[in-house]
């Protein structure tokens, strides 16, 4: 089960996302619940996904794959 963390994460890579206004409507409350900023929270929710994603495996190898 997903759970806030309130520290903070070191995020430096700015980039543009959009969302569909229901999705950012509940991301933003869930942020001002969880007392944690927006930005904090959808980098929690993307490594949440990427952490559960089925394929995990296959993508660790391409990453250790790339770095030799």
């Amino acid at each position: 089960m997903f759970k806030v963390n309130s520290s903070l994460l070191k995020s430096n890579i700015p980039r543009t996302i959009r969302f569909s206004e229901e999705t950012y409507n509940s991301l933003f409350e869930i942020a001002e619940i969880e007392q944690v900023s927006f930005n904090s929270l959808v980098l929690q929710c993307c490594s949440y996904a990427i952490n559960d994603y089925e394929k995990i495996d296959l993508l660790r190898k391409r990453k250790n794959k790339d770095r030799e």
